[in-house]
């Protein structure tokens, strides 16, 4: 019994330390596939021997049974709000500085002041006795909140046995918040599973710790900032705020990197617009900054006002959600042949600027919403970020409002740009104009793909000049790429002989090209560098491609239903077909094929890469696999082999998780594929 309770002790301290490393410090030191193996070693101990149970365990934070509701909190400490000013220029610091400077009569002093940011979440008192997490409550109305605390457990950023040394008494303030990335995976597993998905970020976080069922708040992703202090025994303050929140970090409670101690207003005002400028780059939403006076004895001198404190403010930013009414509902079409659906709105001031367009992404979107014209809608923008319908306020809703949106039918099966057929393919969200090379709201996009390094390598082909060149009606067509000279191209701006002669040679060099670059380039839907190959191997010609019918697509390894359908849908256009023989006609060829089969290491094997790789670029890892004659895929399904999963894996990861494919780190990648290479040698 003895050595039983000391496993489960060294096991719930490794994987507490993992917990610190991979959520609060993004520094995981093992794969995940260790990780859950410790995690479930624990748990089996832990069900075998309850007598060894523990509110500090890390098994802890999966969530426990159905609450019938939560009990009321009285905070030893009042958790007070923060007065908030509401110059959204430089004025609110310096107003405060001015403040403080008054109160403290020392109005030719240089206050120090701690910077820090105004996290768009839910406020929590977390209270440690002896080092160990026993309650978990909201702010509530200042005075008393809700206990909350099986579900912050399932946060696995805050730690339920503080690090080293712990007062007998502590109580964290900070926010729980669910980072952007985090929102954006919830969501995208929602719309698979058919379920409702969240509306932003901060309501995520508050439903979630307000959730009543303690498993299902587990299943969603938060995070945890600290940022000051409740109840304290036994434990002698630091000199200053900045020192508390140092002294927090090193008892392995997360506190926020972007923070700052600084001079005067001048240091505000600094602090304020460099965190303006980087907003929208953060991972979580802010909705502004605080001021705090660093030195508590200076603090304690300004003490409060009705409930707010004198030394501190917080100093926002501009509004990034605000209510409007929709006039009418256009749709645009997207670089490439996506049909996207926009609000024409009410102009409304929102995130910084005034906003009269707001995407509504898809038809799906549109109505799940239930968006009509004449509705009015909450829009968000958060800086550089395309304005959004977040959703309508029904109650607002007039009783002769629009009927629900329909875009098929609102553009009768058309392209509004080019009269081509609309699409939308099975599973697909988008409805996608089949105009592809012809559509001239996809010229530009297509042009750039067509001249892309991975596709036709049109060397000096970029942004600035395909943006002439379609914009001076130049160019068409990629076709129309090889009919250019020397008098079209001295029209375009900073286009000089020399430069133009060695556009013209890139040109012509092109010409001599492989069948798999060729319909790489086209930019067919779905067909990425491994689809076309995959074709150019099968088909050896292109006739073979052109003539292929979705049963015979897919006898092609890898090539199912929807990528079939694109196919034939690129190549029924008649317009696609133009441009396709156009090219031809104008010299560009590439040496037929003769269809071999060979054997191959890794033939009829798919993989997927993930994430960065540290030892080599993620194209150099794709040309070995294929060398060993294995497909790379950009996607994850139940046709692939393996997962190669780098630093940073995102979604993909996840996804292989999910359908039980093998996962390989880097390290395992690099000695696999170094056993292969030997093999393929001998």
């Amino acid at each position: 019994m003895t050595d039983i309770a000391a496993r489960i002790a060294q096991l719930r301290a490794e994987i507490e330390r993992h917990s610190h490393q991979y959520y609060a410090l993004d520094a995981p030191l093992i794969p995940d596939a260790e990780y859950d193996r410790l995690f479930r070693e624990l748990q089996a101990l832990e069900a075998d021997h309850p007598e060894f149970a523990s509110l500090d365990s890390p098994t802890q934070r999966v969530g426990g049974k159905l609450l019938d509701g939560f009990a009321p909190v009285l905070h030893a400490v009042p958790m007070l709000s923060i007065r908030t000013e509401t110059d959204i220029s430089d004025g609110g610091a310096l107003a405060f500085d001015g403040r403080v400077k008054r109160e403290l009569e020392q109005p030719d002093a240089e206050i120090e002041y701690v910077c820090e940011l105004k996290f768009d979440g839910l406020a929590i008192n977390l209270r440690y006795e002896h080092g160990v997490l026993v309650q978990a409550a909201t702010r509530g109305d200042g005075e008393s909140g809700e206990d909350v605390t099986q579900n912050i457990r399932t946060i696995r950023q805050i730690p339920l046995r503080l690090q080293g040394s712990a007062p007998p008494v502590l109580e964290v303030r900070g926010e729980a918040y669910m980072a952007r990335r985090d929102f954006e995976r919830y969501n995208e597993k929602q719309r698979e599973l058919g379920l409702p998905t969240l509306v932003n970020p901060r309501n995520g976080a508050a439903g979630s710790i307000r959730q009543l069922d303690p498993a299902l708040a587990a299943r969603r992703p938060l995070s945890f900032f600290a940022y000051g202090l409740g109840e304290v025994q036994g434990w002698e303050l630091p000199a200053t705020h900045s020192g508390i929140l140092e002294a927090l970090a090193t008892l392995g409670v997360p506190v926020c990197e972007e923070r700052a101690v600084v001079r005067g207003a001048s240091g505000l005002v600094a602090f304020h617009q460099r965190v303006a400028e980087k907003r929208d780059a953060l991972p979580f939403d802010i909705d502004g900054v605080v001021y705090k006076v660093n030195n508590l004895t200076l603090q304690a001198r300004l003490g409060f006002v009705t409930r707010e404190p004198r030394w501190a403010v917080a100093h926002k930013f501009p509004a990034e959600e605000q209510l409007t009414v929709v006039r009418d509902i256009d749709i645009q079409v997207g670089r490439t042949g996506k049909l996207t659906p926009v609000a024409k709105l009410e102009p409304v001031f929102v995130g910084g600027t005034t906003v009269s367009n707001a995407t509504l992404h898809n038809e799906d979107e549109t109505r799940r919403k239930d968006v009509r014209i004449g509705d009015t809608v909450i829009v968000r923008r958060a800086g550089d970020v395309i304005p959004e319908v977040v959703g309508v306020v029904l109650d607002q809703r007039p009783a002769d409002v629009g009927v629900p949106f329909d875009l098929f039918q609102r553009l009768d099966g058309k392209c509004p740009v080019c009269g081509s057929h609309i699409v939308r393919e099975e599973g697909e969200a988008d409805w996608r104009c089949s105009g592809g090379l012809f559509c001239p709201a996809q010229r530009k996009q297509a042009l750039l793909h067509f001249a892309g390094r991975r596709a036709m390598d049109i060397e000096g082909l970029g942004d600035k000049l395909v943006e002439q060149l379609v914009d001076g009606d130049f160019v068409r067509t990629p076709a129309d790429l090889f009919t250019l000279n020397l008098t079209i191209l001295a029209q375009l701006e900073r286009m000089g002989e020399k430069s133009a002669n060695n556009l013209l040679d890139a040109i012509e060099r092109s010409k001599q090209t492989t069948l798999a670059r060729f319909i790489y380039a086209l930019g067919i839907r779905n067909v990425g560098e491994a689809t076309a190959k995959d074709l150019a191997r099968h088909f050896g010609g292109l006739d073979g491609v052109l003539q292929a019918n979705i049963e015979a697509l897919q006898q092609v390894p890898d090539i199912g239903p929807i990528v079939a359908q694109s196919i034939v849908a690129f190549f029924g256009e008649p317009h696609n077909l133009g441009v396709v023989q156009a090219l031809r006609d104008n010299g560009v060829s590439w040496p037929e094929q003769v269809v071999i089969q060979q054997t191959t290491p890794l033939q009829g094997l798919t993989f997927v890469l993930t994430g960065t790789l540290a030892t080599m670029s993620r194209d150099e890892a794709k040309e070995r696999l294929e060398k060993l004659g294995a497909r790379v895929s950009g996607s994850v399904s139940k046709k692939t082999s393996h997962v190669v999963a780098g630093t940073e894996a995102g979604g993909k990861l996840d996804k292989a998780q999910e359908l039980g494919i093998n996962i390989m780190n880097e390290s395992q990648f690099i000695d696999f594929l170094r056993k292969i290479e030997n093999q393929d040698e001998t």
